[in-house]
């Protein structure tokens, strides 16, 4: 099984990678198309991290109701409140399973997170 590489970015990472049925899309940070971090809340960063993990699956042909797994990072517990409010709505129906973790992150955001879809070839 070759993988396939999807999507660039100005960091040695590879925005998604299909590796059979499966895709795996790196750490989405709250930044916009033109790499700005965005200002707000954890509600506001939390939309624009989902967006970008939505935008990631989409390259490799995959959609958030194929995501069976995700890891999130938050910056300050205190923000899982508002964190798991915008979440929800990203995945209304059949969420899928879910790490959540306090963590120091790479640069001044408050969350991150990454996904796994299972998404079979048509």
């Amino acid at each position: 099984m070759k993988k396939q590489v999807f999507g660039t970015s100005h960091v040695p990472l590879s925005p998604a990678v299909r590796a059979g049925d499966f895709v795996y899309v790196s750490g989405q940070v709250p930044v916009d198309a033109q790499g700005n971090i965005i200002a707000g809340d954890i509600k506001a960063q939390t939309r624009q991290v989902l967006d970008n993990v939505k935008t990631a699956l989409a390259l490799a042909g995959a959609t958030m109701d194929e995501v069976v797994k995700t890891t999130a990072w938050l910056q300050d517990a205190r923000d899982f409140g508002g964190f798991n409010q915008v979440y929800g709505t990203y995945f209304p129906k059949e969420p899928p399973a879910r790490s959540t973790a306090e963590s120091r992150l790479m640069i001044d955001i408050k969350v991150e997170v990454e996904a796994i879809a299972y998404s079979p070839r048509k």
